[in-house]
């Protein structure tokens, strides 16, 4: 996922904060309004894509159970279950479970994307006849977001010499450009999700959650929030995002500056990324994933780079200045390997975190950019095709094997 500047994974928390809110609102705000996001649901494509995969049930029975609920307390009991019952439900479809609800292709991630905003709107314009306070409505759009995505869901089970993987995705962007659009890390995250990989050392466990493509939500925190009850606990991590056309990169620096694409919500930030206590914030962080094996080994078409390329403010200047090699000391960040948007974003905060928590030295971890996934040539309107649907199947697997070889360079030390 990259900025247009330079052309254009983790993790569960308890739910028990907020369950001590009140069932009733003291003051009832005004219903808002369905978001940017939301509203392109009415289009054509979004409505194929969750007919034809049996997904377009999801809100209106959310719609149905909140129509019955009688205060908070159950609605958001109602929100955490239907929420969680996405995800596994999306996950299910990809990995073969049950049944496929129509002709669309297993792994596409676009059901669960679509299905999860109808259930957002539904939250965001509901009702009820006991009053929702403004507080109480953001509780429950958040706890959705967060079952939904995966974040609650993380399970590592118990056992001596099993390792632990954790693997990010995010959803489709750039929808107004072609709302057609899929994502093949969040593709990823859901063919990946509890499945089990043969390493050398051993078997490990890979788990996996989805971000959302929206600026306002990374600055609320929501990587460390996902990402930090995790990091101590696993063995090997990567945030995985679209990137450059027929190639994978391995990003080598991630850098602290927003560039202002628009995102999901057509919103644009440029300032440099907001963390907690800026006053420490590097303008770079570095991956600590073993990239000379990833480069080295034969994991699939599409040829994958060790990408060293950042955008910089050098040292005393006032002109960016592209560096090919990476930083120079003392510049300041305009773009890191994978550009200025949320992909390095993602990469920059999860990095900036493992080594807050002081395991830069002992924790694999890094970006992955996979192919843009593409339409065959002359598709300019139906939703898939076979060729479509070979390249996410291919890039996939390709992400798969660059885990494997990750943690074979990792663990057999």
């Amino acid at each position: 996922m990259r900025s247009i500047r330079v052309r254009m994974v983790f993790l569960g928390l308890a739910l028990t904060a907020g369950l001590a809110s009140p069932t009733t609102a003291t003051a009832a705000g005004a219903t808002p309004s369905p978001t940017v996001e939301e509203q392109r649901l009415d289009k054509a494509v979004p409505q194929e894509i969750l007919r034809r995969s049996g997904f377009d049930d999801v809100a209106p029975r959310l719609a149905h159970e909140l129509g019955a609920a009688g205060s908070y307390a159950e609605a958001r009991r109602i929100v955490v279950r239907a929420g969680c019952a996405l995800w596994r439900r999306a996950v299910d479809r990809v990995q073969g479970r049950g049944p496929a609800g129509g002709d669309l292709s297993r792994d596409d991630d676009r059901p669960l994307y679509w299905a999860r905003l109808g259930m957002t709107r539904e939250v965001r314009t509901w009702e009820p006849e006991f009053g929702l306070s403004g507080r109480q409505r953001a509780q429950l759009l958040d706890v959705l977001e967060r079952t939904s995505r995966g974040q609650t869901q993380v399970r590592y089970p118990d056992g001596r010499g099993l390792k632990r993987i954790l693997v990010t995705g995010f959803d489709p962007f750039t929808l107004d450009r072609d709302i057609r659009i899929s994502n093949p890390s969040g593709a990823t995250a859901l063919a990946l999700d509890g499945t089990v990989i043969r390493t050398a050392d051993g078997p490990a466990r890979v788990e996996t959650v989805v971000f959302p493509v929206r600026w306002q939500d990374f600055t609320e925190g929501t990587v460390e929030r996902t990402l930090r009850p995790y990091l101590r606990e696993v063995d090997l991590f990567t945030t995985v995002s679209q990137g450059r056309v027929g190639r994978f990169d391995v990003e080598r620096t991630n850098g602290a500056w927003r560039g202002g694409f628009p995102d999901n919500d057509n919103v644009g930030r440029t300032e440099t990324v907001p963390v907690s206590d800026p006053a420490a914030q590097p303008q770079w962080t570095t991956t600590t994933l073993p990239y000379q094996a990833i480069v080295a080994a034969d994991t699939g078409r599409f040829p994958v780079y060790d990408h060293t390329e950042v955008t910089e403010i050098p040292a005393g200047g006032t002109t960016e200045v592209v560096r090919p090699d990476g930083p120079t000391p003392g510049s300041t960040a305009r773009a890191g390997g994978g550009g200025n948007y949320l992909s390095n974003e993602i990469a920059y905060r999860a990095t900036l975190l493992r080594d807050r928590l002081g395991l830069h030295d002992t924790l694999p971890g890094g970006h992955v950019h996979t192919p843009v996934l593409q339409f065959g040539s002359g598709n300019t309107t139906e939703i898939t095709d076979a060729e479509f649907v070979r390249n996410r199947l291919d890039i996939v697997a390709q992400v798969r094997a660059i885990i494997t070889v990750a943690a074979d360079a990792t663990f057999r030390k």
